[in-house]
C-alpha cells in the first residue's frame, strides 16, 4: 500500500501489456490496494496482481472524481492507454483534484508508437483525437502535402475519416490504420482515402493521413465567400477578415456571435486555434441549420449554437471574452446585454451597414469611447468588354474594450 495514502498513481499501458511494462510501474500496480481502468486495461493485469479491480463509471466525468476521493486511502493506481498526460484520464485527474495528488508514469503514446512505424518526425505531424470529437474535426487540418495522425474512437473511425478526407477533396490522400501498436496483434494497412473498402477492424487504432495533393484553404481570417452556405446574410470576405482582427482571437477564449447569419465570424473564430471556442445566437432557424452545416464542412462542428432573438437568447450563456454583434444592433438592449456580459478586460466589436445602426454605434462611442471604422470596398467587375469597380455597401465597425 502507498506509503502517501491520498496520492494517485496513473500508469499507461501499450497493448503489449504487462510485459512492456517498467520496472517501476510493475512494482507500483503490484503494491497497489485498488486499480481503476477500463475493462480491457485491467484484463492485461496478470493474476499476481492482488489489487481489488474497479472499472471506470460510464459516463466518466461526473463520476470520475468521487470513484476516485473513494478509493484514494487504499493506495490507489488508474490504468490509462499509452501516455496519461496525452489525450488521456492523466489531465483529467489532474484537473479534478490537482497536480500534486497525482502521480504519472507514462508509456509511449500511440501516436509517438505510429510516428515511429511510419517515419513521420512527429513535431510537425498534426495530431487529431477524435475519442469523444466529432470526425468532421478532422476537416480544419486538411491540407495540401499536411501529414496528421488521428486517435480513433471504435472500429468504424477509419471509414468515417476516409469518407469525410475524400469528400473534401482529398481522393488521392493516403490512409493508414495502425491497430493494436506494440502490442502481439499489431496490424498495419493502407488505402486511398476515395476507394478505402476496408471493413472496420481492431477498436484500438491510429489513423494516419497522408493529405497528398488537394484543395487549400487559409489558416488565417477571410476564406472566400464561396467556402459558405449562404442565403446573402454573410460577412464579405474584407470586411470578416478585418472584424476578426479587430475581435483578436486569443487560444482558450470565448466569443458570442450574436445575428450571427451564416456563422463566418465564430467559425473563423474557432478555425484560429483548437481552443478557441462560439457560440452563434441567430435567430432563424433555417439560418442556424446552416450554421451547423458550414461549421461541420470548414472543420468546426462543435461551434455551439442558439436559436432565438438577442438580448433574450443571451441569458444563461457561458460569459464571453469577446463579444460581436453583426445583426439586430438596433434591437432594444442587445448592445446593453452584449457589454453587460463580458468578462474584465473583454472586448465587444460591432458592425453597421445602416444609418440607423451607425446611430446606434455613434452613440455608443460618444458614451464609451474605443474605435471607429469605416470600411469601403470595391471588387473589380465585367463592365462590357471592360473592367470596372462595383463598391460593397460601407461598413462601420465600433471596438470597445469597456
Amino acid at each position: 500500500m502507498s506509503a502517501e495514502p491520498d496520492l494517485v498513481t496513473v500508469v499507461g499501458i501499450g497493448a503489449g501489456g504487462w510485459e512492456d511494462l517498467s520496472r517501476t510501474a510493475v512494482s507500483t500496480l503490484a503494491s497497489s490496494g485498488v486499480i481503476i481502468g477500463g475493462p480491457r486495461h485491467l484484463s492485461l493485469l496478470p493474476p499476481s496482481v492482488t489489487a481489488r479491480r474497479v472499472p471506470l463509471p460510464s459516463p466518466l466525468l461526473p463520476a470520475l472524481g468521487d470513484l476516485v476521493e473513494e478509493h484514494a486511502a487504499a493506495g490507489l493506481s488508474v490504468l490509462a492507454s499509452g501516455d496519461p498526460m496525452f489525450h488521456g484520464i492523466g489531465a483529467t485527474l489532474v484537473r479534478l483534484i490537482g497536480a500534486s495528488r497525482v502521480r504519472v508514469l507514462p508509456h509511449p503514446s500511440s501516436a509517438a508508437l505510429a510516428a515511429a512505424r511510419l517515419g513521420w518526425p512527429l513535431a510537425t505531424t498534426e495530431v487529431l483525437s477524435l475519442v469523444t470529437a466529432d470526425p468532421a474535426t478532422v476537416r480544419k487540418s486538411l491540407n495540401p502535402g499536411r501529414r496528421l495522425l488521428v486517435l480513433a474512437r471504435d472500429a468504424a473511425t477509419p471509414a468515417a475519416v476516409a469518407s469525410l478526407v475524400a469528400a473534401a477533396g482529398f481522393e488521392s490522400a493516403e490512409l493508414t490504420v495502425l491497430e493494436q501498436l506494440g502490442g502481439p496483434a499489431e496490424r498495419i494497412f493502407s488505402a486511398p482515402a476515395g476507394s478505402w473498402e476496408h471493413p472496420p477492424g481492431d477498436p484500438l487504432n491510429v489513423i494516419a493521413v497522408d493529405c497528398g495533393p488537394g484543395p487549400s484553404v487559409s489558416v488565417v481570417p477571410g476564406l472566400p465567400d464561396s467556402a459558405y452556405e449562404t442565403d446573402g446574410q454573410l460577412t464579405k470576405r474584407e470586411v470578416r477578415a478585418v472584424t476578426l482582427a479587430v475581435l483578436a482571437p486569443v487560444p482558450g477564449e470565448l466569443l458570442w456571435d450574436v445575428g450571427a447569419g451564416s456563422g463566418s465570424i465564430g467559425i473563423e473564430w474557432m478555425r484560429s486555434h483548437p481552443s478557441c471556442r462560439a457560440v452563434a445566437v441567430e435567430s432563424s432557424a433555417a439560418r442556424v441549420a446552416t450554421i451547423r452545416a458550414n461549421a461541420a464542412t470548414l472543420g468546426v462542428p462543435g461551434l455551439q449554437t442558439v436559436t432565438g432573438h438577442a438580448p433574450a437568447a443571451l441569458a444563461g450563456l457561458p460569459t464571453p471574452d469577446a463579444v460581436f454583434i453583426g445583426g439586430g444592433l438596433t434591437g432594444e438592449g442587445v448592445l446593453e446585454a452584449g457589454l453587460a456580459a463580458l468578462r474584465p478586460g473583454g472586448r465587444l466589436v460591432a458592425s453597421a451597414v445602416t444609418l440607423e445602426s451607425e446611430a446606434t454605434l455613434a452613440a455608443a462611442y460618444a458614451k464609451l469611447g474605443g474605435e471607429l471604422t469605416r470600411l469601403s470596398v470595391s471588387r473589380g467587375s465585367p463592365v462590357g468588354g471592360f473592367t470596372g469597380w462595383r463598391p460593397m455597401m460601407p461598413v462601420t465597425i465600433w471596438s470597445v474594450t469597456p
